[in-house]
């Protein structure tokens, strides 16, 4: 029987908050993101809006990354920072974009 890897939260905060670990894994992304009412798709660009609208910009750096492997290409969340620059702020979308500039480059850019 293998050993499955750590989860990010695993890894993070493994015995320092298991509660957290616990929530995170089998709640959030274990029951909440498999939610059939709203494509994984969907619930990356509402998860990626609202990061940015809240100035979690720690945490866009994992969730750009995931909405790209949930099919959210790359132009369509630069065009979603840019639209949410008008109702969230510059200043955060401008720190979302600085975000989205490090996770986005120099490896690949798609269209």
């Amino acid at each position: 029987m293998s050993q499955k890897e750590p989860s990010g939260a695993e890894k993070m905060f493994g015995d320092f908050a298991p509660a957290l670990v616990h929530y995170t894994d089998d709640v959030l992304f274990g029951e909440i993101w498999e939610r059939k009412e709203l494509a994984a798709r969907d619930r990356s660009l509402v998860t990626v809006a609202a990061l940015l609208t809240s100035g979690s910009t720690e945490q866009l750096v994992f969730h750009l990354a995931y909405a790209k492997q949930n099919g959210v290409t790359e132009t369509e969340l630069i065009e979603a920072i840019t639209h949410l620059a008008f109702y969230s702020g510059w200043p955060k979308a401008m720190s979302a974009m600085a975000v989205a500039k490090q996770v986005f480059s120099p490896t690949t850019k798609e269209n």
